[in-house]
């Protein structure tokens, strides 16, 4: 499978866990239940693990949070993951799987308020695409047509998301309200296909190089955010991961030290679309792990 593909396709028990809690979550979202923890999670982690439930819930709903305790069971258990790696799966998935839309800003925004009883303006810039990539794709595909036309996909625009009104709670609860439409936008099956990736490339380098798999995980803290941010985390990880993770796997690239890799790529990433200095750091990592495999050859 080329890495493109691996890109665009999870897992299959990734996937239909993922399209099961999809519809779990749509038809029965009055369901307030949380999930119980995960067999055979170590006790110390009860904590960590709960917190990541109730974000979710928070969040989404039940069965999204049922979604978080199915993937994070399938490293329970393993002799080859520690308590702290687990610890650390557990709180990067829970924060990867409440990624930031503009719904998500939306409920932060009423629950402050809820919370403080301060009426406040917070002006946020999103980009066009990432506006309507909160819709349902029958919903969304046409207006993205339209505005790849106007050149506009990538145009950011403030958005003021205010408690100080009326009119802005009420439609702060109008945009808070589409999180019931969330697992069926376009937004969510681009999230859906990265974190079963991310969790695939964690077992991958259990499997091959299981020295390395702390850097693995702590990759996931390169998408975070919204906006132009969050599209540069992005693209510089599947960058790194084609470039240096999976060709490791694979057995294409002789690099006995992914993890060193790893870090010596993300230090050379910049807010730089054209990834100029993260594109040089790679191919240097990679043209030394080349150079080795020759002379140890020769």
């Amino acid at each position: 499978m080329s890495s493109l593909e691996e890109a665009r396709v999870p897992d299959d028990d990734g996937l239909l866990s993922s399209l099961r809690y999809l519809f779990a979550d749509f038809l029965d979202e009055q369901d307030t239940t949380p999930p119980r923890l995960p067999d055979g999670l170590p006790d110390s982690l009860s904590s960590i693990v709960d917190d990541g439930i109730s974000l979710l819930m928070d969040y989404q709903g039940a069965a999204y949070a049922k979604l978080y305790v199915e993937r994070l069971q399938r490293f329970i258990g393993r002799v080859d993951v520690s308590p702290a790696m687990l610890a650390e799966i557990a709180r990067l998935l829970a924060s990867r799987m409440a990624y930031q839309d503009a719904i998500r800003i939306a409920q932060l925004k009423l629950a402050q308020l809820n919370q403080t009883g301060v009426r406040s303006v917070e002006n946020v810039r999103l980009r066009f695409d990432e506006l309507v990539d909160t819709l349902p794709a029958v919903a969304a595909d046409p207006v993205l047509t339209v505005l790849g036309y106007l050149g506009w996909l990538h145009k950011q625009v403030s958005i003021p998301f205010s408690t100080a009104s009326l009119w802005g709670i009420r439609r702060l609860k109008m945009e808070a309200w589409l999180r019931r439409w969330r697992m069926f936008s376009i937004r969510y099956a681009e999230e859906r296909v990265w974190v079963e990736r991310w969790l695939h490339m964690i077992a991958r380098c259990l499997a091959k190089q299981p020295q390395s798999v702390s850097a693995v995980i702590q990759t996931a803290t390169m998408v975070q955010g919204y906006g132009d941010a969050y599209r540069q985390g992005l693209a510089d990880w599947h960058a790194i991961i084609d470039a240096l993770a999976k060709p490791t796997f694979d057995g294409a690239l002789p690099l006995g030290d992914l993890a060193g890799a790893i870090v010596e790529a993300r230090a050379a990433a910049m807010p730089d679309p054209r990834q100029a200095s993260l594109k040089r750091s790679i191919a240097q990592i990679r043209a030394r792990a080349m150079g080795g495999a020759v002379n140890a050859a020769a």
